[in-house]
């Protein structure tokens, strides 16, 4: 296959969600360092859905006989002034991943490319879903101001963030975790 922009755009993205991965992850850490469970978890399991979705963009990769170059990442944010401050960071990265996958879909159309592009509908999909979850996570923060109690319920009782792998989800490299 000829390097198009498409491919270019691809081969970054598995950066890009290797870094929203390791983000999370450092989010999560922060949530467990101040003993709320409930949005550690949360962020933890967003990490490891970040990192399956780098897999699955490898796994296209591989399936379509392109090369994989696994990129470094740039340093993440460790430390937050209070439980708002990650959540807002969530959702800006959450909707500049968005924008990424959008210009990869534009990418693919533009190259001709009918597989990436179709490629690209269920990580847009998965995008309206991440954005929709992440913005109403920070207005319960935000609702909830210093009782970080009613955040913590409010993941554990809407089961946010706890939908498991959907069927149609692409396949990822060596297995989604």
């Amino acid at each position: 296959m000829t390097a198009t922009s498409f491919n270019t755009l691809l081969s970054a993205q598995i950066g890009n969600e290797f870094a929203a991965s390791q983000q999370y992850i450092a989010i999560a850490v922060w949530f467990d360092t101040q003993s709320l469970p409930q949005l550690a978890g949360h962020f933890y399991r967003q990490s490891l859905e970040e990192r399956n979705h780098a897999m699955m963009l490898v796994q296209y990769r591989m399936d379509r006989d392109l090369e994989v170059v696994i990129p470094g990442i740039p340093a993440v944010k460790n430390d937050f002034a209070n439980a708002v401050e990650p959540i807002s960071l969530a959702l800006a990265q959450e909707r500049q991943v968005t924008a990424q996958i959008e210009a990869l879909f534009r990418a693919a159309r533009a190259d001709g490319d009918a597989l990436g592009e179709q490629a690209m509908l269920w990580f847009l999909k998965e995008q309206v879903e991440e954005i929709a979850s992440m913005s109403t996570l920070l207005t319960i923060a935000e609702r909830a101001g210093d009782n970080l109690f009613d955040i913590e319920n409010f993941v554990a009782r809407e089961n946010v963030g706890d939908g498991g792998l959907e069927a149609d989800a692409p396949g990822a490299a060596g297995g989604a975790l």
